[in-house]
């Protein structure tokens, strides 16, 4: 018995629905990221200097990359066999409750060392919860919608990223603003981990109301019709038959998953540590580039259902590489202006790589596998790229003392882009409704 339609919904709830699903979650680990580069370093790891106590903070920071490919494996399996919409709703729910858990948190001077491991603990389950939520969100999207705005609807998504960054960043920005150094340091970090519960409630609200995938939804009717409904897992097919693709996807978040984290969380280490400059100046530069990226985002994503995924991309990885020799420079004046003019600009091309990357790794796998492909090649670039990019560039920093081997660190990642999507496939007005069995009998 085959399995009825949903009723239609309109489409543009469906993009809400993952827009606002995915900005609360990326809120809640941006808002990690943030705060371990101003408050975890004196809470959890006092006794350390201060480049060294960031280092370790940055570290639990980059746990949370760890599992973040296991979530990836995880909901990815679970994703393709039961549907999107049930995994969004279940890595919002874990996201949230590990981020409010993190506002409860008693610190190094309560507990000591177990203070730590707590925190360690709860960056894993963020970290898993996040592995699941990008296919999910950014599926639901492509599999809703046409092929000839697919790279425009599918940013949209994307876009929650810096949404998520610029809501925890003003977060920070205004309390940093009306109190003293004193109060934050004592309870005014956790305000914002604590708003992350009313948030969750919001956004599980909203993602409740969208319907299931009808390509996924189409699939299955398919697979039983066939008689394949007892399938092996996803991943397996994916190792067996989609190897290039995962490494492709890999390959093309290198550049833009390490220059973002350099931009938006290593900058303000760089500017309070390095330049004395107060937190205030990095967290308003990131404020303000975090807007124009929001908006650049679908931009991008719109301009590569024009001229293709993998030019709009190369745009991107090219701009970027380029863009890095004046980022530090524009930061060393230590007047505003400029440094948001670096971040800024930074961010817009950022933008390029990563508008039509929804689209893009959508784009490269069949329905059965899709949710898994796309997952595990996107999360496991994050180990090898963003979790480690600010500890890279914190450890450079200390070690030579100068950015510039943190300029030719982002270079060789934009190199590794290029050539992975150079080696790629022109996917654009590509039909996600073909399974990984029917392209290969397409290309016969």
């Amino acid at each position: 018995m085959t399995q009825a339609a949903p009723p239609k919904r309109p489409f543009t709830k469906v993009v809400i629905a993952s827009l606002i699903g995915t900005t609360v979650e990326w809120y809640d680990f941006f808002l990690y990221g943030s705060a371990a580069a101003l408050v975890f370093n004196k809470l959890f790891f006092p006794n350390s200097d201060p480049l060294t106590g960031t280092l370790l903070a940055f570290t639990t920071y980059a746990i949370g990359f760890l599992a973040r490919p296991l979530g990836g494996l995880v909901f990815g399996h679970y994703g393709d066999k039961l549907g999107r919409k049930k995994l969004l709703v279940l890595s919002l729910l874990l996201m949230g409750g590990a981020t409010f858990a993190m506002g409860l948190l008693p610190t190094y001077a309560a507990i000591g060392v177990a203070a730590p491991l707590l925190l360690t603990f709860l960056r894993l389950v963020q970290g898993f919860a996040l592995g699941g939520e990008w296919g999910g969100a950014v599926l639901i999207v492509s599999e809703h919608g046409s092929p000839e705005r697919r790279g425009f609807w599918a940013s949209w998504p994307q876009a929650g990223v810096p949404m998520g960054n610029l809501l925890a960043t003003a977060v920070l920005a205004v309390l940093a603003a009306v109190q003293s150094d004193e109060a934050f340091l004592s309870w005014g970090w956790r305000v914002p981990f604590l708003l992350s519960g009313v948030l969750v409630v919001i956004g599980l609200w909203i993602r409740l109301s969208v319907t299931e995938s009808p390509v996924f939804l189409e699939a299955q009717r398919k697979a039983a019709a066939r008689g394949e409904l007892v399938e092996k897992p996803p991943i397996v097919a994916v190792v067996k038959h989609h190897w290039r693709e995962v490494l492709i996807a890999m390959g093309a978040r290198m550049a833009e998953n390490v220059s973002y984290y350099v931009i938006t969380a290593f900058i303000l280490v760089y500017l309070t540590t390095e330049l004395g400059l107060s937190r205030s100046v990095g967290l308003n530069a990131v404020l303000i580039g975090s807007f124009v990226h929001l908006v650049t985002i679908p931009l991008w994503g719109a301009l590569s259902d024009r001229i293709g995924r993998r030019t709009t991309y190369l745009i991107g990885a090219v701009g970027i590489g380029l863009w890095m020799f004046a980022f530090f420079a524009l930061l060393d004046t230590r007047s505003f202006l400029p440094i948001t003019l670096a971040v800024t600009v930074g961010l817009v091309l950022h933008g390029a790589m990563y508008g039509p990357q929804a689209a893009f790794f959508s784009e490269l796998f069949g329905t059965e596998v899709r949710y898994s492909g796309a997952s595990i090649g996107y999360q496991l670039a994050s180990i090898a790229a963003g979790a480690v990019a600010p500890l890279i560039a914190t450890a450079l920093l200390r070690e030579y003392d100068s950015t510039f081997p943190i300029v030719l660190y982002v270079l060789g990642m934009c190199v590794l882009t290029i050539i992975a999507v150079v080696a790629a496939r022109e996917t654009r007005g590509s039909s996600l409704s073909r399974t990984g069995t029917e392209r290969a009998h397409a290309k016969a």
